[in-house]
């Protein structure tokens, strides 16, 4: 069963905040809206893809008797030019992470000492 898309946003919202459990409560507040309009833009770009995927990228328009033709789909054009908005709004919220987080390197299971033990 398919969730309602304010159930699906409120769980985005919530995958999105689980990064960001360090940071301190000031700045969670301060990033609680732009977090939620990612939240939003990703669940709807999600609804878009399957648009797209459905119906295709062009359609057929009509203006008057003689001027007819095909041109890029409504849902092509909202779906670009959101993926920029919500690709922007990701890189602020990523920026926010501390940078120990985002380049931390990773802890070595052991694997590598035990290749290179004699």
């Amino acid at each position: 069963m398919k969730l309602d898309k304010e159930a699906r946003i409120a769980s985005e919202i919530k995958q999105i905040t689980a990064i960001f459990v360090k940071m301190d409560n000031k700045m969670k507040t301060a990033v609680k809206s732009l977090i939620e309009n990612a939240a939003f833009m990703a669940v709807t770009l999600q609804d878009l893809q399957e648009a797209i995927n459905v119906n295709g990228v062009v359609e057929k328009y009509q203006n008057g008797a003689n001027q007819y033709g095909v041109k890029k789909s409504s849902e092509v054009e909202v779906y670009n030019s959101m993926i920029k908005n919500y690709s922007s709004a990701i890189k602020q919220l990523t920026d926010l992470l501390p940078k120990t987080e985002l380049s931390a390197p990773p802890k070595s299971d052991g694997f590598d000492e035990f290749l290179t033990q004699k």
